[in-house]
């Protein structure tokens, strides 16, 4: 491996890990939630809500 390869290895590593993470929270409908709250907040913060 060269010395290039190393170097991005953890942050390739990262991206992976964070790439799985979002598709997991996909599947498990996780990002509706988060988009329910954050559209109450918004409203809650303009005085409709």
């Amino acid at each position: 491996m060269s010395a290039q390869w190393k170097k991005r290895l953890p942050g390739l590593c990262m991206l992976a890990v964070g790439i799985a993470f979002i598709c997991l929270g996909i599947l498990r409908e996780e990002n509706l939630v988060v988009f329910k709250k954050a559209a109450a907040i918004c409203l809650e913060c303009i005085g409709i809500g």
